[in-house]
């Protein structure tokens, strides 16, 4: 029996973080052992804002490595990179002539990084969901693993696919979201989402001695200004990475100690760097080994490529002779 396909992506923007590992790929990793999973680093959607060509070179290789070494299996699923496969462009045009403007400027990402970057307004950002669509749709995907954050994308997805099916036949299925079950990993200033351009992350492959220098100074619960305080886990964004990474019994104890103010913050982010580096270790030590052997990494991202290169071209088969683009 067929495995049904999803399909998802990442962005080679910078350092993959625990923001990236919790929220996203270690439902990446669980979901390649039930589903037919392509994955991708989807290197054009990185190209919307400035950046520098070789070091974009350099990140796709990076983000690769990481993703394998964070448990991806090119046995269990398919690895690639977006611009080897050209045909997520060719049907990103087709599906651009059935997406209204007013839609594309009603996006709410859209109009966030519109703000952020308000002298590089391009056009890649403004059709950004339509090459997102495309993406899923090339595949055929019936899911996509999502965030709050990205339904509005996917909605727009299964309309793109509707106005398709409707005026030219049934071709593409209606991808469905596959919400994960991570809480919301903030950054380490408790406030903003983690990110590397607000320098409140931990990156995946940082030290020991680099975990705890960013643990150490991190926003806690503001109420607890001394150890006798009695704190409140519930909106402690430690409290919330401890459930992450530590067994069940510290978090429980964590939890009544830190309400009955028996622990203070510092000891409480000790316990968290010992745990979060407890999970850690093995993905910097084989994101180490691959980075001494990036022919193995250049092989899976060639094996995914060659995979999703005959899938894609058959889509685009069909869509050209639906479309009246082959005689």
């Amino acid at each position: 029996m067929r495995h049904k396909r999803l399909f998802s992506g990442i962005q080679p923007t910078g350092e993959l973080h625990l923001g990236n590992y919790f929220g996203a790929i270690t439902n990446w990793v669980r979901l390649q052992d039930q589903w037919d999973a392509i994955y991708c680093v989807v290197d054009y959607h990185a190209m919307t804002v400035e950046y520098d060509s070789d070091t974009m070179r350099r990140r796709v290789l990076e983000v690769s490595a990481l993703l394998i070494a964070c448990g991806l299996d090119p046995a269990k699923c398919s690895l690639f990179v977006q611009s080897d496969v050209p045909e997520h462009t060719e049907l990103m045009w087709v599906l651009s002539t059935l997406a209204p403007m007013g839609r594309l400027q009603n996006m709410t990402q859209f109009k966030e990084k519109s703000e952020k970057n308000a002298d590089n307004i391009n056009l890649g950002l403004f059709a950004y969901p339509v090459l997102q669509a495309a993406d899923i749709l090339i595949y055929k995907a019936e899911a996509v693993p999502v965030g709050e954050d990205q339904l509005q994308h996917l909605e727009l997805s299964r309309e793109l696919a509707r106005k398709f099916n409707t005026r030219f036949g049934e071709t593409f299925p209606e991808p469905k979201q596959l919400m994960t079950e991570a809480p919301r990993i903030l950054g380490l200033d408790g406030k903003s989402k983690m990110s590397k351009s607000l320098n409140n992350y931990i990156g995946l492959t940082e030290t020991p001695e680099q975990v705890w220098e960013k643990l150490r100074p991190a926003y806690t619960d503001p109420a607890r200004l001394r150890k006798s305080d009695p704190g409140n886990p519930d909106i402690c964004n430690i409290f919330t990475l401890h459930k992450m990474v530590s067994p069940k019994e510290l978090v429980l104890e964590i939890d009544r100690a830190c309400r009955k103010a028996e622990i203070g913050c510092i000891e409480c982010k000790k316990n968290l760097a010992q745990n979060l580096n407890n999970v850690l270790d093995p993905i910097r030590s084989r994101y180490s080994e691959l980075e001494a052997r990036p022919g193995e990494v250049l092989d899976v991202l060639a094996a995914g490529k060659e995979r999703c290169r005959r899938t894609a071209r058959e889509t685009m088969d069909e869509v050209r002779e639906k479309t009246g683009l082959r005689p």
